[in-house]
Formats: structure tokens, C-alpha cells, sequence
């Protein structure tokens, strides 16, 4: 099993910030294209970010503008930088390591936008 190790995320308000890290190994990192996922209650896991293997970033319509995905070669690790949160982003987010053919899911950070 690989490890995707997600981290971050929490309690924010309506307009605030929050950001989520995913630790992987070298090699999926190198090999695998990173990306966010999130699950509301009693909905499908739905796409939110990711970035190509060349550094491309991409974006779901309902986060482009207010989230960021980057990456850390030095650290085998991506971030989402979520700011602008709305009341309709609180979900567990998947942080996930996508080549096509295989893929791998962390398990999952908890962030809920509250007044």
C-alpha cells in the first residue's frame, strides 16, 4: 500500500483559509498525477484540483479563483490553499495519486466553513 499521507484542514469561517498538505513517496510523487477530491455527507466524492506531472495546475469551476494546488519536489508533497471558503466547502477531502492504470487515496482530512 502506498502512502498518501493527508494533513491539514479544520475550522474556518466563511471567507477564511485553510490549507491542505499530502506527503507521498519519491516515486509516485514523480510518477503519479496529485490531485484533491472532496466528499460532502450523503454525496459522491467529487473533483477539485489537481496537477499535471509537467506542474499544470487545473480546477474544478466551484474553487477556481479561490483555491491553489502546488507542490514541493523537496518534499514528495502538494498543497491545497483554500481561501475564500464557503458554507458549501465543508467536506473531507481526499488527497489522491492518479497514473491511469493505478491510483491511491489518502485518508482523508476533515474541513468544515463555519459561522
Amino acid at each position: 500500500q502506498v502512502p498518501l499521507v493527508d494533513s491539514g484542514g479544520g475550522l474556518a469561517q466563511p471567507g477564511g483559509s485553510l490549507r491542505l498538505s499530502c506527503a507521498t513517496s519519491p516515486s509516485v510523487f514523480t510518477a503519479y498525477a496529485m490531485g484533491w477530491y472532496r466528499q460532502r455527507p450523503g454525496e459522491q466524492r467529487e473533483y477539485v484540483a489537481s496537477m499535471s506531472a509537467d506542474g499544470t495546475p487545473h480546477y474544478s469551476d466551484s474553487v477556481e479563483g479561490r483555491f491553489t494546488i502546488t507542490r514541493d519536489s523537496a518534499k514528495n508533497t502538494i498543497y491545497l490553499e483554500m481561501n475564500e471558503l464557503k458554507l458549501e466547502d465543508t467536506a473531507v477531502y481526499y488527497c489522491k495519486a492518479d497514473r491511469g492504470i493505478d491510483w491511491f487515496w489518502g485518508s482523508g482530512a476533515q474541513v468544515t466553513v463555519s459561522t
